[in-house]
């Protein structure tokens, strides 16, 4: 087998993954990134009051799939950890996500899981067969009164429109329970690492054949000193904006440290539209297992991502899913580069679907190797997938 040479275009998961399967089918991988550490917007790092701090807000690990799960472990400690989420509505506190904890405290009864079913039944706005809004998705399935106190404010904050501009897809999986049952996530591996991402990442590009190079832009005159070009970069910025950017909301965080424990919960959402922010994360919290006199909190404060920020949700209403229809098509015509990841197919993906999807790129890549035939510009349609 002739070796192949790689340039992989950001240190976040979808890089770094490809570039160790690259590495240990004896191909060399070159890494580049912007930012000063490795794992993207997972990174972590303790800070001044020794807590391991989700530097670009908190990331929960959690999978369905077998073949993630026994991945990532491979390269650090994985702690079991289930996630809950308290949201904040008119000064009261309640347990997200919505279930029958909520909807008695809410409508102050004591209903049974039947019962609470049936309530929300008549709630619901059965007149709208065919939802096309966030806000018809809502109406449809919790009614008026829900709908307005957990999400019409809260998500206007969020992406800073209007639910009624929303599609509906954005809420597609209302997340409806009647049972007492609070955590956030269902699936059967749920897990946070013991020392953080970073060194789960640092861990993935330790190979000989991984050479990284942080603070440090790949310029794509350097694309022909390479076999191939793994691209997890904003596939607009690939194209140098031709076709303008593609709208990102971003989020600006207000670090504080307090003694004790500041709200006793991970995540607390602050739904009423008057309150600026979206959401107050505690950062201990996600570390269970370890004990601190002090805590670090952050108010997330979202807003529309401009050239210098770090993009976080893509927005792909309709003017952005246009554009992204030209910068899919321009891709499709460029030869031995790969778009992948998050900000490569403009779309929000979890940590374990982006691992997912970085090793099924790699197979790939590596069956296109030892067919002779060209590697494809995308192994998941950003067109096709909402």
């Amino acid at each position: 087998m002739v070796s192949r040479s790689f340039a992989i275009v950001g240190a976040g998961f979808s890089g770094a993954v490809v570039a160790r399967q690259m590495a240990e089918a004896g191909h060399t991988a070159t890494v580049y990134d912007t930012r000063p550490h490795v794992a993207g917007n997972c990174f972590t790092a303790r800070d001044e009051t020794d807590v391991m701090v989700h530097v670009y807000g908190p990331h929960i690990f959690h999978t369905q799939h077998q073949h993630v799960w026994d991945y990532i472990n491979r390269f650090g400690e994985m702690m079991p950890y289930r996630h809950t989420v308290r949201a904040m509505v008119g000064g009261t506190m309640y347990r997200m996500p919505m279930n029958l904890t909520l909807i008695n405290d809410f409508f102050g009864t004591q209903f049974t899981p039947e019962e609470a079913e049936a309530f929300v039944t008549s709630k619901a706005d059965a007149t709208i067969t065919n939802p096309v809004s966030f806000e018809d998705q809502a109406l449809r399935f919790v009614g008026r009164e829900l709908y307005e106190a957990f999400f019409a404010g809260y998500t206007k904050k969020q992406w800073g429109v209007d639910p009624t501009e929303l599609p509906a897809s954005i809420l597609a999986r209302l997340p409806l329970r009647f049972t007492a049952d609070d955590s956030y996530f269902n699936h059967p591996f749920q897990a946070i690492p013991r020392n953080g991402y970073t060194p789960i990442v640092q861990a993935i590009l330790d190979h000989p054949n991984i050479t990284v190079h942080l603070n440090t832009r790949f310029n794509k005159s350097q694309s022909g000193s390479f076999d191939h070009v793994v691209w997890t970069g904003p596939i607009d910025a690939y194209f140098n904006f031709e076709h303008g950017r593609l709208g990102y909301r971003t989020l600006d965080f207000v670090k504080e440290v307090h003694d004790g424990d500041f709200q006793g919960c991970p995540v607390l959402n602050y739904c009423d539209v008057d309150v600026p922010y979206t959401r107050i994360t505690e950062h201990k919290h996600f570390a269970p297992w370890e004990t601190h006199e002090q805590t670090v909190t952050y108010r997330e404060y979202s807003r529309l991502c401009e050239e210098n920020d770090t993009p976080y949700y893509p927005i792909r209403l309709v003017k952005e899913k246009d554009q992204l229809l030209n910068y899919v098509q321009r891709a499709r015509d460029e030869r031995n580069v790969t778009f992948l990841g998050r900000l490569g197919t403009y779309r929000y993906l979890d940590m374990d679907v982006t691992i997912h999807e970085a090793l099924q790129a790699a197979s790939g890549m590596l069956s296109a190797i030892a067919d002779g035939s060209e590697i494809p510009s995308f192994f998941t349609d950003p067109i096709g997938v909402a």
